[in-house]
Order: C-alpha cells, then structure tokens, then sequence
C-alpha cells in the first residue's frame, strides 16, 4: 500500500511544471481569471457559452448514447427555453427549480435560465414527500421544470409546495418549438455576482439547505480547476455519470467542458458494470469521479474494456489513497485530477502539480487549527484560535475578504452558524469547512475526515438528525442517536443508528421498509444497534461520540443488525458483512 505523503517540497512541484509543460499557452489564458476575478465584470456562465457557440457553431457540445449536437444547436435550443422561461414571467434573481435526471434537456434548461439571470434550484430527485417540500419551500420558485423520469418525486410533492408555473419536458418542448433562437438581451449585461445556482446540501437540521452559488464563484471553477488544473482541449469530450445537481457535475465538469471548448458525454446515471462501456460509446477521454464510484469500478471483474478507452484524464474527489496507484495502472488513467471543496466553502484545493495521493493545492488564504470532537474550532484562554503543525491533523477553515467572499446558503442565519468572527485578531472571520486535513507544505492537504452532524456516504452528505427522524417514527423505537462509522475499504462513513425500544424489536423487514420510504436510499442507516438507554441529558454529544467510536465491532451484547437491500431488509450483523459492502455486494 502506498503511503499518503507527509510533505510536498519543490521536487514535487518542480515534476508537476514538467507535464503541464505543453499545456501552459492555455493555462497563461485562465490564470487571470483565477486571480483578478470581479463581481462587476460581465462574466456569466451563459456569457461564456454563447460566445463558444458564435465561434464554434459546429464543434460537438453534448454527446448522448454516442450521438453529439453542436454548440450551434445547443445555444438555438437553450434560446427557445429562454424565451418559453421569460413568457411566464423568468427574469433576473428568479428561481427555476429544476428536477431531473441528466440528459441534454437538463443542461440545456440550466443554461436557459442562467441567460435569463436566473437561478437554477437543483432539486436532487432523490428527495420526497415533506423532505422535496422543504426544498421547494428554500428556492420560492417562479418556475418547475422536471423530467419525467422523476415522477415518482414529483408526485410526492405537495401542490401547495409547486410554483404557478410547471412544466414537465415534453410541454416545454412544445412550447418552445415556435420561439426565436437569439439570444435574450439581457444575458449581456449581467454581471459576475449575478446568483447562478442553488445547490442542495445536507445540514444539521436534518432538512437540505440550499448553498448558493454566485456565476463569480462558479468562474473560479472554471479558471482554476477547468483552465490550470484539467485543461482539457477542443477536441476532448468529458464523460459524466454523476448528476447535474452535484457540484462535481455542474460546477467543476461543466467548468472544464466550456474552459477547453469541449464537450460533455452525459450517462442518466451511474453503472459500474457499463462504465467503459459508454466512455468508449460516447469517445470520451476524460471524466468525472467521487471516491465511491473509482472503487466500485475497482470492484469489477477485469475484462477488456478496462484499458479499450482513451481516457487521459480524470477529475474527481474522494480517490482513497490507497486505491489511488491501483486505480491509475489498472485502468491505464494518465493523469488524477483530485480536488477537495464544498458547495458552499468559498475556495478549493486542486492537484495542478500532479502530487499523487493528495487532495492538492490552493492559493487562497486557509488555516488548519485545532478543533472539538463537536467540530467547532477550539478557543483558548484568550478566545483565539491556534493553527495545528504542519502534518497534524485539524480543521479546516477559509478566510472571508471582499476577494473571497461566502456565498453560503440561502439563510443567512444557517450562514452565520458556519461563521468564525475573531478567529486570531479582532474583526476577522473565517469560515468552518467541517472537515479535518492536513497541511503538508506549498499549501497542498490531504483529506482526514468528516466533523460535525452530518458525515458523507456514495458521494451525498447525510444529516444524522433526519436519520434520526426517520427512526424515530418506526414502530417500536422510543430513541434512536445517528452517526457515520467507518467500513475498512469503503470511502466516507456508513450510516449507524443506536437505538431503544418500547418492548419487543421491531421486526427487520418491516423497519428497513419504513426507513427506504423515509429516507433516499443512501441515507438508509447500513448498521442498526439495539441499546438499553440512550443519555439525552448534557453529556449526550460525548456519548455520541463513544457510540461512533465502538462501531459495530466494539458491542458488548448488545444486538446489531445490518442492512441487506431493500428486498431482505434488514439481518443480523455477519462477520463478512463490511467486506460485502467493500465489494459493492451489500445492501443490494
């Protein structure tokens, strides 16, 4: 196993110029970007995508199941949506929510409604009933775009909770057969502070809140992952599988596609099994990863098509280190571009130098400090924070200026939580990533760990607190605690509950029913522990943190269940059962 390097020093960085050698005309046009951005430049997303189109009309934009359709094309098509958006009265700092699985259709609507200035609300479909309510309820939509291949979440949905105008694709594109094809006027004049999207993320609420991201923000993807760090060129085409609601998807591929004038390969979804399949489908040569999906290719059968492709490039985050040389020679990947960010963290880390097994570089300003098992900054005697030696593990945070400010979430209050004031002199402020790494030189981390009440599974934050809730209302449980507990082999933390109950257990099949119909599915607790009492008086957060310490393994005698699939439910817990779930083998 290869180990994750302790220190970065000026060999490494030194190899990294090396390669990006015949990639630095390209990089010397999007450094500038990186470092001189401007909330009052006209610069937006839809700004950068049309001017593509007026030059390039007829390069490939989007390929699906092989086919492509030019950039030409795909700016016609956006105008009409454009124009059927501003008919029902779209304009500038209105919300389109906007439900889907990806497609053409989906990136077309997005870019519709960034023309127009509007936001985009990325509603994740996996949500339902109360849950996709609260989201609707965050983004007061002007309008509801969603796909058909999302009912089942629409229907959950309440009427009261739809805006005046709904429209599912096939309306919309009946609607916007006879509309013009320009350009709508005001994508011009917008400027980069103009709010772009609201992406969903977990909080510890327990309902999603919604992160918003500015065009100004979303730019700096562009330049720094997309323009240094990917560099993809004309005539690649980036393969997407993750959905166009994850940041991975919209911000950092998207970004790379429109740096390089590239195109995007879009899959419905994810399949470990078709995976080299499609990229070989689709041409692509490079795309998109979290942890979880390099480890579930890994987990395949080898066959031919693990080395028929031309990928040269792949961008994600999440790659464990100690899968990450396997990975590059089994696959025959050229180049990891590993990267470490958040929806609504106002900078990110990203490997431009190429130094493996580390979540990279960052120029922006950050301090990694000493934290609480709660994961809040530790203060000391003078009320101050103090930053961890080099190589230490800590918490995160970001500075907050007028040159990197915080978009954060639609609530400024749920913002304001996430804030640090007089962190290290008065009048500062910093912002808590939630997150322990550490610093390791030349301002490169590498990722240690999830705090705080939500921890990250298949690539999804979960909050424990709507685990929680979701127990809770089970027949039977009168106390459920939730947390993330490690799996040997597997990337982020597995659900675990700790719960009590009035009398008898419940019975296994039915509880895993009533958690798969309250829950998305990777939010379904893997592991279940029946406990005799649960302290609910000060010290309660200490015993959380006992409870995730003991895992499944450290029990006593207490009962753990483990979670089979939906057809199975739940069984009791099996020696085999994490290497099944390493396997990709469990829950089913």
């Amino acid at each position: 196993m290869n180990a994750v390097p302790t220190k970065v020093g000026i060999t490494d960085l030194l190899k990294g110029v090396v390669t990006m050698a015949p990639d630095l005309p390209s990089m010397a046009k999007h450094a500038p970007g990186l470092i001189f951005r401007s909330g009052d430049k006209k610069s937006t997303i839809g700004q950068i995508f049309a001017k593509l189109a007026a030059d390039h009309p007829d390069r490939p934009f989007i390929r699906w199941h092989g086919e492509s359709t030019s950039y030409g094309e795909c700016n016609r098509q956006v105008n009409r949506y454009a124009a059927v958006l501003a008919e029902r009265g779209v304009g500038v700092g209105d919300v389109v929510g906007i439900l889907s699985k990806n497609s053409p259709t989906d990136l077309l609507v997005i870019l519709a409604t960034l023309k127009l200035g509007a936001v985009a609300g990325m509603l994740n479909y996996n949500q339902r009933g109360n849950v996709i309510d609260h989201s609707m309820s965050l983004l007061d939509a002007k309008a509801l775009i969603w796909d058909p291949e999302c009912k089942d979440t629409f229907d959950s949905m309440s009427a009261s909770a739809r805006p005046e105008h709904v429209l599912d694709f096939p309306a919309l594109d009946e609607a916007a057969a006879s509309k013009p094809t320009t350009d709508p006027a005001v994508t011009a004049t917008l400027p980069a502070s103009t709010l772009a999207f609201y992406i969903f993320t977990s909080g510890t609420t327990g309902l999603p809140k919604a992160s918003v991201m500015s065009h100004n923000r979303w730019l700096a993807n562009y330049s720094g992952i997309g323009g240094l760090a990917v560099r993809l060129r004309s005539s690649d085409t980036m393969y997407v599988a993750l959905p166009l609601y994850h940041n991975n998807a919209l911000s950092v591929s998207l970004g790379a596609v429109l740096a390089g004038g590239a195109c995007m390969a879009l899959s419905k979804q994810f399949s470990a099994s078709r995976f080299w399949d499609e990229i070989i489908e689709n041409r692509a040569t490079a795309f998109t990863y979290i942890g979880e999906l390099c480890r579930y290719l890994l987990a395949q059968p080898p066959k031919p098509t693990d080395r028929q492709h031309s990928i040269r490039v792949a961008i994600g985050n999440g790659m464990r280190p100690e899968i990450w040389d396997e990975f590059e020679e089994r696959f025959g990947v050229g180049r990891i571009v590993e990267f470490y960010g958040a929806s609504e963290l106002n900078l990110a880390f990203v490997n431009v130098f190429g130094v493996k097994r580390t979540a990279g570089f960052c120029p922006l300003p950050f301090k990694v400090v000493e934290y609480n098992a709660d994961g809040t900054a530790k203060r000391d005697s003078r009320g101050r924070l103090n930053a961890v030696p080099k190589g230490e593990a800590g918490l995160l945070i970001s500075e907050i200026s007028d040159r990197v400010p915080v978009d954060g979430y639609t609530d400024s209050a749920e913002t304001e939580k996430k804030v640090i004031r007089d962190a290290f002199k008065t009048d500062d402020a910093y912002f808590n990533s939630g997150d322990l790494v550490r610093e390791i030189g030349f301002s490169h981390i590498t990722f240690v760990d999830r705090l705080g009440d939500t921890f990250r599974w298949k690539g999804e934050n979960v909050a424990t607190t709507q685990v929680e809730s979701a127990v809770d209302t089970a027949d039977g449980v009168s106390g459920t605690v939730a947390f993330g507990v490690e799996v040997p082999g597997c990337d982020g933390k597995a659900g675990m509950v700790a719960v009590t109950v009035d009398g008898e257990t419940p019975d296994p099949k039915t509880f895993a029913d009533h958690l798969y119909a309250e829950l998305p599915a990777y939010a379904v607790p893997l592991f279940v522990r029946f406990v005799g009492e649960l302290e609910v008086t000060s010290t309660f957060k200490n015993r959380k943190v006992e409870l995730r310490n003991e895992a499944y393994t450290d029990v006593g005698d207490d009962e753990v269940w483990v979670l089979k699939g939906r057809k199975d439910g739940y069984v009791p817990f099996y020696d085999e059962y994490p290497s099944d779930v390493a396997a990709a083998k469990a829950p089913r």
